[in-house]
């Protein structure tokens, strides 16, 4: 295994936390070890959690970081290996038939070749990053395959040859916990599980992402999301979530409606789901922030 201390300037993981705050991601010590250490030992990062707690967010503040154009590989069920790595233009293949007539053409050169996300990425290893999106939606065979390719990261074209990465491409993969992952899958990658931020950071977040949001209109959202997460939703509210009820809140406030209406008339940009906003509906009042400065 070859170690890489220093990566893009970045030599620990402190450093990697102050590039990730400078790019308005704000990670705690423990993602940023983890996300280091990946680097260094050039190894994928596994980031599993709750759907909305930051995980897509923070390999694309890692891409930005890095200065690397971040290729997401969005998973899902029935995605197969040609969604993944590269599929023929038969379309523009049978049109160069018959504008050649008699002459001859090479119907798999790179004119009729469509690149897909992992074949990007090896051609392209040190200005890429690969964003292996919700990799628990996909089926176990293409979870096998994928272990497969972060193995060697070669892929075999049968009409032209085998591309393989000058060096090992920088990999994350997000996984929401749906069903369970290959074990060996795991042991390829330096894992870390990514939990909702506590009341401070969130609120952290709020004030680093949004535009015009008080201080107390944080602190009022994200209190009243700690609660709304305690209970037994369908559809739970993410960090994005917080944010942008925030941002809803604030400019409905800003356009003549009172505290805590404002929060009420914009609760659907927090919950998402008729059953969850139907179960809240005589308790909503309880939760809702009073008044926000």
């Amino acid at each position: 295994m070859v170690v890489t201390p220093n990566i893009s300037g970045i030599n620990d993981p402190a450093a990697l936390q102050r590039a990730l705050t400078d790019a308005q991601y704000l990670a705690d010590d423990a993602l940023a070890t983890s996300c280091y250490l990946a680097l260094a030992l050039g190894k994928p990062m596994l980031l599993e959690g709750a759907p909305g707690v930051g995980k897509t967010e923070a390999a694309k503040a890692l891409g930005g970081v890095l200065g690397r154009k971040v290729v997401r590989l969005q998973c899902y069920e029935g995605i197969d290996a040609a969604a993944a790595l590269y599929e023929w233009n038969y379309p523009r293949q049978m049109l160069a038939i018959r504008q050649a007539g008699d002459d001859f053409v090479n119907l798999y050169g790179e004119d009729f070749l469509l690149e897909r996300p992992l074949l990007e990425v090896l051609r392209n290893p040190l200005q890429t990053l690969l964003l292996i999106d919700e990799i628990d939606r996909a089926d176990h065979e293409f979870e096998a395959f994928l272990l497969e390719f972060l193995s060697d990261f070669t892929i075999s074209i049968p009409e032209t040859g085998t591309v393989r990465a000058t060096q090992p491409p920088v990999v994350v993969l997000t996984s929401n916990r749906t069903r369970d992952l290959n074990e060996a899958l795991r042991r390829r990658c330096v894992y870390h599980w990514i939990d909702y931020p506590d009341a401070a950071l969130e609120a952290q977040i709020v004030m680093a992402r949004a535009s015009t949001v008080a201080q107390a209109t944080a602190q009022a959202v994200v209190a009243s999301v700690g609660m709304l997460r305690q209970e037994p939703l369908s559809k739970p509210p993410g960090v994005a979530e917080t944010v942008e009820w925030a941002e809803a809140a604030t400019l409905l406030n800003s356009q003549g409606a009172r505290w805590p209406e404002a929060f009420k008339r914009s609760i659907g940009v927090a919950l998402k789901d008729h059953d969850d906003l139907t179960y809240l509906a005589n308790r909503l009042a309880t939760i809702l922030p009073g008044e926000a400065a």
